[in-house]
């Protein structure tokens, strides 16, 4: 009976008042079905046998269905709770309820802190630093129409009453506990100044997003969580929640994967991987015959040894995710540091070529000078191949590279990789967060100097041609491609919407390699001197000197 009567109460004690009695007008609207359970839900309440304490006990589905009549018992449920007071909630397991009366003339914040083990209580009976805290602005208070009002605050234990529990939901409530705060019978939003809850923790697992959330009954057949109206600010021994509004909030730790799609995506990235592999062969094959069919065109071989080589780093990056996904789960610590260097070398090595691509771009366009350099392409490949060596040489002096598992909340290991592991995630932050993030930037303002740049000309009449809109579109993304802009999607799959994100993060960026094929094929065959010369004429178009360096 208790259960169940905590689970009244926990979808019961909601703020807006007006959702239940939207509920409730559903079932004058020629509602058919106005059982909840065996119990008649008429649009006039008759009394209050029917909400006896125990309903809970003899409604089961009071808690799960979305059905108008048990949407409005719900609601009436709430009004009598809030107005049972204590004698309601005495020995109700899971549930732990602070009353206040507070005056319209406070001057002073309220502040009341809550823990799993104690409930609700002041601010002095609980120690510093082992509970949360709550503070409600005076601002609530000072727009009274009472001298005093009540403040509920509950603190339940979501477990044990066995409610508040989304639908495919993803994210762990913190400590199970859910934090209830009601001012009177009214319904508070729109708060200049919002009410904070700071939600005390550990640190937490690496891989977990903390969101503040409140329980929306609108949400889904039967409630969810959302954030509307939040804000989450995360510190070192917690997470303190603005939210401008009085509801039920709690602190979900979402996990960047669970088990099901971490096994899915690596299901995707192996399978992309092994395609972009032979793309990639067939790239370098196809940049090489171009190369010796236009032998007298410098410009053109040197952009397209540009090209081999970004093609090559990716070739090289799948085969070191292939075997890192094969062997790091029962691989020797040794052999596995080995595996994370050459992965994160491999890494590098594309970021490089990502920005001599760019470099090469601003020399042609932006710096209007020749590219003759003596050795050109051997210099670039020297940057290209030994800078990263630089990089992972000093990582791996330091210990870097070792065993790293992604877990779940409750420590369960889903994948095992080789690469830089958690004690050194500053390394990984600066070599390759860090790193991309300049080289994406450059390379972007590059993308669109040259875009405008090749527009302008192409309007003035330097470049002719017979160049449909499509092509120049699909040259445009391609280049875009080519510089890395597939990448910058992982600064996006952070969050509780990170999933779509990663999906699409790794989709796209284990089929770079043949977008790079299918943009090369475009743009260079079957009309290989038009096309060549279109690109070509605007560079030649911009150089006014030409520089020679040995």
């Amino acid at each position: 009976m208790n259960l169940f009567l905590g689970t009244v109460l926990l979808l019961l004690v909601l703020p807006d008042a007006a959702r239940g009695q939207e509920s409730c007008a559903a079932l004058s609207r020629g509602d058919k079905h106005r059982w909840c359970c065996n119990i008649l839900v008429e649009l006039k309440q008759r009394g209050d046998g029917t909400l006896s304490p125990d309903l809970p006990q003899r409604c089961q589905e009071l808690g799960r269905s979305g059905s108008p009549a048990c949407a409005c018992l719900r609601e009436r449920w709430l009004r009598l709770l809030q107005s049972a007071g204590l004698g309601l909630h005495s020995g109700l397991a899971g549930l732990k309820v602070l009353l206040l009366n507070v005056s319209r003339a406070v001057t002073q914040d309220v502040l009341i802190t809550f823990s799993p083990t104690e409930g609700p209580t002041t601010l002095n009976v609980t120690e510093k630093g082992k509970a949360g805290k709550i503070q409600l602005p005076k601002e609530i208070f000072q727009s009274l129409s009472s001298q005093t009002e009540r403040v509920v605050v509950t603190v339940l234990n979501i477990h044990q009453l066995g409610m508040f529990k989304e639908l495919n939901q993803r994210g762990q409530v913190l400590d199970n506990i859910v934090v209830g705060i009601t001012v009177g019978e009214m319904s508070i939003s729109g708060l200049q100044d919002p009410v904070q809850l700071t939600f005390a923790h550990r640190q937490l697992p690496h891989g977990v997003t903390p969101q503040c959330v409140f329980w929306d009954a609108s949400k889904g057949q039967a409630g969810g969580w959302s954030s509307s109206g939040c804000v989450t600010q995360t510190e070192d021994k917690g997470t303190i929640c603005s939210c401008d509004h009085l509801t039920f909030f709690t602190l979900l730790l979402n996990p960047a994967l669970d088990r099901s799609t971490a096994q899915a995506l690596m299901a995707v990235a192996t399978t992309g991987c092994g395609v972009a592999m032979a793309f990639s062969i067939f790239t370098i094959a196809f940049c090489i015959f171009l190369r010796c069919r236009f032998r007298s065109e410098e410009t053109l071989r040197i952009n397209l040894g540009l090209h081999m080589n970004l093609v090559g780093s990716l070739f090289l990056l799948n085969l070191a995710f292939l075997l890192n996904s094969g062997l790091s789960g029962g691989t020797h610590p040794a052999t596995c540091k080995v595996l994370g260097g050459f992965t994160h070398y491999c890494l590098l090595c594309c970021f490089t070529w990502m920005a001599l691509e760019g470099c090469h771009l601003y020399l042609l366009f932006v710096k209007v000078l020749g590219t003759y350099i003596h050795h050109y392409l051997v210099k670039l490949c020297l940057v290209g191949w030994g800078f990263p060596v630089l990089v992972v040489g000093v990582a791996g002096v330091i210990g870097s590279y070792g065993e790293y598992c992604i877990q779940t909340m409750d420590h369960q290991v889903i994948v095992h990789l080789c690469w830089i592991t958690s004690k050194y995630l500053l390394v990984h932050y600066i070599t390759n967060c860090g790193y991309f993030g300049l080289i994406f930037l450059f390379n972007t303002a590059v993308f669109g100097v040259v875009t405008q740049k090749s527009c302008c000309l192409q309007g003035t009449g330097t470049v002719q041609g017979d160049r449909k809109t499509w092509k120049v579109a699909l040259v445009a993304m391609g280049l875009f491609c080519l510089l890395g802009a597939t990448w910058a999607l992982a600064f996006l799959t952070h969050g509780t919407s990170s999933v779509f994100m990663l999906y699409l993060f790794t989709i796209l960026n284990s089929l770079q390699g043949i977008f790079i094929f299918i943009w090369l094929v475009v743009l260079y065959y079957p009309k290989t001197k038009e096309t060549t010369g279109s690109l070509i004429h605007i560079i030649k178009h911009n150089k006014t000197t030409t520089v020679s360096q040995d």
